[in-house]
């Protein structure tokens, strides 16, 4: 049984090419999302395994997205990795601060987020 994927990103191509990736690389079925809008009904339904999401996104801003889903009982159990252009600490705090797992910059190399996406669903399903 693959590992769901879901991706929340305003940039069209960039999620299709990582769609398309993911898909081929590491075998992953792949959800992709333009908004965090309706993210927890979008959750509830493909019940995904990892979360990659990007901080700046029309309508709800992924740090707030993370925060909703570390909340709700259906996603905080569900890792998150962001993917974001920003490079600045303060970001990277304030995404841990918001939940997320990991962050990773962009671009982003596919070998390297596939090994990322593997640590951290490792992680997840590691005995507590």
């Amino acid at each position: 049984m693959s590992k769901k994927i879901l991706i929340i990103d305003d940039e069209k191509d960039f999620i299709k090419l990582l769609k398309l990736n993911l898909e081929a690389k590491g075998g992953y079925e792949v959800l992709a999302l333009l908004n965090a809008n309706d993210i927890i009904p979008q959750v509830h339904q493909f019940k995904p395994d990892i979360i990659l999401l990007d901080i700046l996104m029309p309508g709800i801003k992924g740090l707030e997205a993370c925060e909703i889903l570390n909340h709700d009982a259906s996603g905080s159990g569900i890792p998150i990795i962001i993917l974001s252009a920003l490079c600045k600490d303060i970001d990277k705090l304030k995404a841990y601060k918001a939940g997320a797992v990991d962050y990773l910059e962009k671009p982003i190399e596919i070998g390297y987020l596939v090994d990322r996406i593997e640590k951290h669903l490792r992680l997840k399903n590691s005995p507590k």
